[in-house]
């Protein structure tokens, strides 16, 4: 039997993993490679290491960093693991891409460690802005006592311990901690973000002047200053009217890479420019229209130029030429940049085609080499005037230039109103992110298949942006949405129409987007769909390790004849039950709560036990069963050959007192044809 520990290390199915154990794994394993004599028995030997460093080490009582009060409790929030688990919704769909989480995002972030460590691509979050009018969870310790509570607050509830829902409180300004109660609430949550994201990933916070001095020390803190990616101010052009000093109409984005030396080999920080494919377009329809380049075409692609001038940039509009071969481009200048003379080689002399005649050279020279010009010439890239006598220039090619560098500046003041109304939550939400910024920034960075990551999800924007930009360039982005179930204001607008807490508001929101989706483009968004979960309790007993009394742990021994928390006759044939067993192993296996790997619709064999089929990497199945044992059930899974077979302990209570027995000879026999047996 196999037993869901809970020792030291919180190993095993019981918790989660320990992050800073593991950031301290991560470090010791740097150190064997680069600085080896540095570790004696895996332990640092702190000696050495100040050796190593001689003089470089600071005087440990005075350097710069970010303190407030309570930061030693904040960081013990990171070490502290959760045996929760994701309780999957019965209505979930067979397969879906997109993730929404109800529940605590702390308490998320620590079961999502096991499955998603180091695969998101990008973190895109709206955290409270501290305003001291929005609301936001603090303290994290949902365990404490009534005598403790009340100690600290000098609040309670009925049961005697704290209750969840009235930590949402609104941190106010006259607070004597007002600041460092937000900064305590995000710094455990943003270290374990960090885990989760890729080497290459990228975070992106939506913050604004109340806490953006903070966020950027925070972050440095958590990621490092060599990974600042840089601020983007977000212009609204809607200036904060009740202000008394400085109208604010900006807002900042906060960006960080994990780790900029992966980042920059991979990854970019690009958007299309705004018109440049809406001209391509254009350009093909044209062609198509005529069914041949011709004048026709270039002169209705520049009356398109003028009558669009008004929403086009200057850049854009010099791209009013088109070639032969049907490419937009504007013609560019080829002298040498600098101010002291190009070397000798770029001095080539170009021969004008029709007159044969050699066209001037700048005075400095040319902006490229001779085998850079000739490979331009070659490609027809090289425009020339009507007679030697003019300079050539290099044809710009639009195609090649559609990206530009995500700028500092990113200017946008309309508003998702009238989308909102058509997806039926207007005026639920005081400042949701509109979904054209949401989409600049996810397509600036994530391509095909990365999960893009949102744990404070509000109104669902950043689903919403991902589910338009698949639809839209055939991608097959992922997105985990986590959202509290905070309560609503029984006088909001919201709550008078039915819902009860956000969660709700986001859920609906998603839907109707997967709906409005396949009713505009059915073909895109067949298989488009989102599933659901809820932070809840392991369904299975974890084993207690602090107990000493021979008594309780013989006892504790006989409770572990059965793994699952249920002892109803009937539990391994209730679909939930499956579902949540299944959801929570392959979370606590590193399989992700969707079966990330293809997980297919569950089985109903000949002998009437039903099995679910995961396929793995390496293109094998792994099988879980959690009904009683048949004896027939080891030829099936001879036949079908899975790399491994999970099942309960208490499936084996058919076969008697010689359960352990029957189960040593099972492993044997399966292990003599590659399969792997693991028993709960």
């Amino acid at each position: 039997m196999t037993i869901i520990t809970s020792d030291n290390t919180n190993s095993g199915l019981g918790y989660s993993p320990d992050a800073l154990a593991e950031r301290k794994a991560e470090l010791l394993n740097l150190l064997g490679r680069v600085a080896p004599e540095l570790l004696s028995d895996n332990q640092l030997n702190l000696d050495k290491l100040k050796d190593l460093l001689a003089g470089d080490i600071a005087d440990l009582q005075e350097h710069y960093e970010l303190n407030w009060a309570g930061k030693a409790a904040a960081r013990r929030e990171i070490q502290k693991t959760t045996s929760s688990t994701l309780l999957p919704d019965p209505n979930n769909p067979a397969q879906a891409q997109h993730m929404l989480i109800e529940g605590e995002n702390l308490e998320v972030l620590r079961v999502l460690q096991k499955s998603y460590y180091g695969k998101v691509k990008m973190i895109y979050i709206d955290p409270p802005y501290n305003t001291g009018n929005d609301s936001f969870v603090y303290p994290d310790d949902y365990s404490e006592t009534l005598d403790e509570y009340l100690k600290r607050t000098g609040e309670k509830n009925e049961d005697g311990y704290l209750n969840k829902q009235s930590l949402w409180k609104k941190n106010s300004k006259e607070s004597g901690q007002y600041h460092s109660a937000w900064l305590s609430m995000m710094y455990p949550r943003l270290y374990l973000a960090r885990n989760l994201l890729r080497d290459d990933g990228v975070v992106f916070i939506h913050i604004d002047e109340n806490e953006y001095k903070n966020l950027e020390h925070l972050m440095c803190e958590i990621f490092g200053d060599e990974n600042n990616l840089g601020t983007v101010i977000w212009d609204k052009r809607n200036p904060k009217g009740d202000s008394t000093k400085v109208a604010q109409q900006h807002e900042y984005l906060v960006v960080f890479s994990k780790n900029y030396s992966n980042f920059k080999e991979t990854s970019t920080i690009h958007r299309v420019k705004e018109n440049a494919e809406q001209m391509i377009a254009v350009v093909e329809k044209l062609i198509s229209k005529y069914g041949k380049i011709c004048d026709e075409v270039r002169d209705e692609y520049k009356q398109w130029i003028k009558d669009n001038e008004d929403k086009l940039s200057g850049g854009e509009k010099a791209y009013s030429l088109i070639d032969d071969s049907g490419e937009i481009y504007q013609p560019v200048s080829m002298a040498w940049p600098n101010k002291k003379k190009a070397p000798e080689d770029y001095f080539i002399p170009l021969i004008h085609p029709a007159t044969g005649k050699a066209c001037p050279v700048p005075e400095k020279g040319w902006r490229n080499p001779s085998a850079t010009m000739k490979k331009l010439l070659d490609s027809n890239q090289i425009v020339f005037g009507d007679d030697e006598t003019t300079q050539p220039r290099r044809k710009y090619l639009l195609k090649e230039n559609l990206y530009e560098n995500l700028p500092s500046l990113l200017y946008f003041g309309g508003s998702d109103d009238a989308l909102h109304k058509q997806l039926g939550i207007d005026n639920y939400f005081e400042n949701p992110k509109p979904i054209k910024v949401s989409e600049k920034l996810i397509s600036s960075v994530c391509k095909d298949n990365d999960i893009i990551l949102d744990f404070f999800a509000g109104s669902g924007t950043t689903a919403h942006a991902v589910m338009e930009l698949n639809a839209e360039d055939g991608g097959n982005r992922q997105s985990i949405s986590v959202q509290m179930p905070e309560l609503l204001d029984e006088k909001s607008e919201a709550y008078k129409a039915g819902y009860r807490t956000i969660v709700d508001i986001t859920r609906a929101r998603i839907e109707k987007v997967i709906a409005k989706l396949k009713a505009e483009k059915p073909e895109q968004t067949q298989d488009l769909a989102c599933a659901h979960f809820k932070l809840a309790p392991s369904n299975f007993k974890v084993w207690r390790s602090d107990l000493a009394d021979v008594d309780a742990v013989r006892s504790q021994l006989e409770m572990f004849q059965q793994a699952e928390k249920s002892v109803t006759s009937n539990v391994h044939k209730d679909d939930s039950n499956q579902q949540a067993m299944l959801t929570e192993l392959l979370l606590k296996n590193g399989l992700g709560a969707l079966g990330v790997h293809a997980i297919s619709k569950p089985k109903l064999l000949a002998n009437g036990m039903t099995i679910h089929r995961v396929l793995m990497n390496d293109d094998r199945l792994l099988w879980l069963c959690f009904d009683a044992y048949q004896q027939d059930f080891k030829a099936e899974v001879i036949t079908a050959n899975p790399a491994q077979v999970i099942m309960l302990n208490s499936c084996f209570n058919t076969v008697g007192e010689k359960a352990d027995e029957y189960i040593s000879n099972l492993q044997l026999e399966l292990q003599h044809y590659g399969i792997g047996l693991l028993i709960i």
